[in-house]
């Protein structure tokens, strides 16, 4: 039988050492805050948003959804980001995603400051993911990492296989992984057949956002599957593996419950390096690590 590999050890570990740090945030007078504008009343996007809410209440962090209509438009977003960055009451920025058209997520996030991105996803921190320099690395990526490094599994010297070359997952997921030492093929959409790439691997990370794309016949018994998908279905949230082919691997994180339980935490994990950064006065001051 496979062996599951559940996000929330490796969540109650992170909220364990959070609140920690909160509290000596606390102690010496700073209350960390965080702020998420949320555009518009994209369904998935507001529930999201919610969550995070209710996680920073249970960690002791001052949280705030900035909500924006869909009629705004790029110059007022783009300036509500910026009058955000230049706040010094605030640790933490995110912008919530997808963003109602025709606005642009990349010229919004030209405009928060490295220091305050909790997302990882301004063009300094992108740099900083795919250079290794320091910085903020996105959170999925850091889950996907973390979930493994918890359950004991390295991947200096494997064979691993990337299913998905995103720009908030894959990609940065990729450098992560040959930093780490590892031996990885990527795949995409131009991939005629993930199969003999999968068969070969040790470990499979999939980021694509395609409900069963990984399918029975397509993995071994060896083999070790990280599912970072989500997708919403008629039977509720699932990842990209199909639940066949879950079952023939020998472990696998499950959706939900998997990679998406890290994910959100990390994002606190991220907004107390943020702090730092803003105490320490400016982006290197303190090296990123995963």
């Amino acid at each position: 039988m496979a062996l599951e590999l559940r996000g929330k050890p490796v969540a109650d570990a992170l909220k364990t050492e959070i609140a920690g740090e909160v509290h000596r945030w606390l102690g010496q007078g700073i209350p960390p805050r965080m702020v998420t504008v949320l555009v518009g009343n994209h369904p998935a996007a507001a529930c999201y948003a919610q969550a995070k809410g209710r996680m920073a209440a249970k960690l002791g962090v001052v949280y705030e959804i900035r909500r924006l209509p869909d009629s705004v438009t790029q110059p007022q977003l783009n300036e509500c980001i910026q009058t955000l960055s230049t706040d010094p009451s605030v640790h933490g920025i995110m912008l919530e995603l997808p963003l109602p058209k025709p606005l642009s997520a990349d010229e919004a996030l030209a405009h928060l400051a490295p220091w305050k991105d909790v997302d990882g996803l301004c063009p300094a921190n992108q740099a900083a993911t795919l250079s290794g320099a320091p910085g903020i690395y996105p959170a999925t990526p850091q889950a996907c990492m973390r979930l493994l490094k918890h359950y004991g599994y390295t991947l200096a010297g494997r064979h691993v296989t990337l299913v998905g070359c995103g720009k908030t997952v894959g990609t940065p997921l990729f450098h992560l992984l040959v930093r780490e030492g590892a031996t990885v093929t990527v795949c995409h959409a131009g991939t005629p057949d993930l199969t003999p790439h999968l068969r070969r691997a040790e470990i499979a990370f999939v980021a694509v956002g395609k409900a069963g794309l990984i399918r029975p016949e397509m993995v071994h018994p060896h083999l070790v599957v990280v599912d970072a998908g989500i997708n919403e279905t008629e039977d509720g949230i699932t990842g990209d593996v199909d639940p066949a082919a879950a079952a023939r691997v020998s472990a696998f994180t499950p959706t939900p419950g998997g990679v998406g339980a890290v994910t959100t935490p990390l994002l606190f994990t991220n907004l107390m390096r943020a702090i730092r950064l803003q105490r320490q006065g400016g982006l290197l001051a303190v090296p990123a690590a995963v």
